[in-house]
């Protein structure tokens, strides 16, 4: 009788299964995934001479690329289900992250955003979110978050209220202050827009005076009822940002310990944070 082992190795179709819902599972609208594709399409025609073809078709390189971002499973993992290699995988998820970036289709507003009369934002929100990341080899004490009490690297989001659009974001390492990592950002506020932010930004009102933060109970005092009703009502116009850094933790890159190498890490975040702003610019109900 003829061994398994011997019997060549068939891999799975490289299309697209039928079974899987797009928003459902990756967290994506169609049209999201096709205005993805098409911007990896338009790179494709232009290198179409260069190099060995892709053994995965367009809308497959995206796809894995999301459920890479999504579910976070190992390159091995992925590629037993694409009937692909580790390599291939991995540099499907490189090539269709740095396509993305130089389009310019899936990029955030940026800082001038903040200061530019024209389209700059009425009332801001700031915050940082912090994700885990395996244990530096060196240089631990820069990464650990006594806050978390693990290694870390932070994400400092600043949110436009009224519009919900994420304009820029900046990253640090976890033992940085919250306030010491807005001041390494170099973020400059129009003097009339209003920004919002927690106590970790104690003294941010020496840098832009229209400027919102909870007030702190005084030492052996209590609050007023009038300043329980401001930071209440302040707390209640922030919450906003903490629904964002919810959606883009949907993502289980940013949710999970971070494995892979940091120099990726911001990119990543910035191009899943113009998923989310492309969405939120772009509503279209779903036709099933």
């Amino acid at each position: 009788m003829q061994s398994k082992l011997s019997e060549p190795y068939a891999p799975r179709s490289h299309s697209i299964p039928q079974r899987r819902s797009i928003q459902a599972s990756l967290w994506s609208k169609r049209q999201t995934f096709k205005h993805i594709v098409n911007a990896l399409s338009e790179q494709t025609h232009r290198r179409s001479k260069v190099g060995r073809p892709s053994s995965l078709s367009d809308e497959a390189q995206v796809l894995v690329t999301l459920e890479y971002w999504r579910e976070y499973r190992t390159y091995f993992h992925i590629s037993t289900d694409w009937g692909v290699s580790e390599a291939t995988i991995c540099r499907t998820v490189h090539r269709v992250e740095d396509v993305l970036i130089k389009s310019g289709k899936f990029s955030l507003p940026g800082k001038k955003r903040l200061f530019k009369g024209f389209g700059r934002p009425e009332v801001v929100v700031m915050d940082v979110t912090e994700m885990p990341i395996e244990r530096p080899k060196r240089k631990q004490k820069q990464f650990y978050s006594g806050k978390q009490k693990q290694h870390t690297l932070k994400c400092q989001v600043i949110l436009d209220l009224i519009s919900g659009e994420i304009i820029c974001t900046f990253f640090g390492k976890g033992r940085r202050h919250d306030f010491a990592l807005f001041k390494a950002s170099g973020i400059h506020f129009h003097p009339e827009t209003i920004s919002l932010q927690d106590s970790g930004y104690q003294g941010i009102a020496r840098y832009h005076a229209n400027s919102f933060i909870p007030r702190k109970k005084p030492k052996d005092g209590k609050l007023s009822a009038l300043e329980k009703d401001y930071n209440r009502e302040l707390s209640r116009e922030r919450v906003g940002i903490e629904h964002i850094n919810r959606r883009l933790k949907i993502f289980k890159i940013l949710q999970q310990r971070y494995r892979n190498r940091r120099r990726r890490f911001g990119l990543r975040c910035n191009l899943i944070a113009a998923l989310y702003n492309f969405e939120l610019m772009n509503p279209v109900a779903e036709v099933a």
